[in-house]
């Protein structure tokens, strides 16, 4: 009882926070035909390499096309960059009105990073599925357990995505701009989660180190645990090496943040 009571104004400030989200379905929109095109652009360079190789491949055309619209339909959930609104209240000191809150900083930073990877998600996804499934080779996971597999490794990624998110914020408190840790995210996410080459395509000396660091978590991972690519029977490895990455970074910002406001200057007058 005295947990729920805890996480009542969380709750609801995530609420609120996904419905201001799901406004912007027009910019949703938008987005949807970026991604569809830069998804098909990939899927031709993907069918060009393919074609004019004869090596054995560890993953299919089939395969990769699949993983290429898992990509681009859940891209918003990734952490792309840092929140808008906390660096504009860092900018003017207006940060100050959140530390008055009679709740802690930290949890409504992450709460904020979970509607913020969530509802543009969904406005984006759905048509963009509902295309590719239709007409451009989307394709259902190919048993139930795999299926069953991808939907906890998603909902894994998505607390890491989160606490990513909430971890550039916290970056900002000592940084003010936000430009450095806001060109360095999509960078290591593009690079180190397999977004721009699924795992198994890269070269082999690269594969131990893109397997043990936290970004295979958000892409690589659950899309490859859709594909049936790897076993439904791995999740528990798997999932642990999400949640235990998604403990550290919590655990590390939380540290930082309260070095943050012990010496924490308010910005703006």
């Amino acid at each position: 009882m005295a947990l729920t009571r805890l996480l009542i104004p969380y709750v609801a400030f995530f609420s609120a926070q996904f419905r201001v989200l799901l406004q912007y379905r027009a910019g949703a929109l938008a987005n949807v035909v970026t991604q569809f095109v830069f998804g098909y652009v990939h899927i031709m360079v993907f069918e060009a390499f393919y074609a004019s190789s004869t090596a054995s491949m560890p993953m299919s055309l089939r395969e990769v096309i699949i993983y290429v619209w898992l990509t681009q339909g859940l891209l918003a959930m990734q952490p792309w960059g840092i929140d808008l609104e906390i660096r504009d209240k860092v900018r003017t000191g207006a940060i100050g009105y959140e530390l008055l809150r009679p709740l802690k900083l930290y949890a409504l930073l992450y709460t904020r990073a979970m509607a913020m990877r969530t509802a543009p998600t969904l406005l984006r996804a759905m048509p963009l599925f509902a295309i590719t499934f239709a007409f451009f080779g989307m394709e259902l996971p190919p048993t139930w357990a795999s299926a069953a597999a991808y939907i906890i490794a998603t909902f894994s990624a998505l607390l890491l995505s989160a606490a990513l998110t909430a971890f550039g914020s916290i970056v900002m408190f000592w940084t003010i701009s936000g430009d450095g840790i806001g060109r360095l995210m999509p960078i290591c996410i593009i690079i180190f989660s397999g977004m721009l080459l699924p795992i198994p395509l890269c070269p082999e000396w690269a594969q131990p180190i893109l397997q043990a660091l936290p970004f295979r978590g958000l892409i690589d991972t659950p899309y490859r645990l859709y594909l049936g690519h790897l076993a439904p029977s791995e999740l528990p490895r798997l999932l642990a090496h999400q949640l235990i990455w998604t403990g550290i970074i919590i655990l590390w910002s939380r540290w930082l943040l309260s070095r943050n406001v012990r010496k924490l200057v308010i910005q703006g007058g």
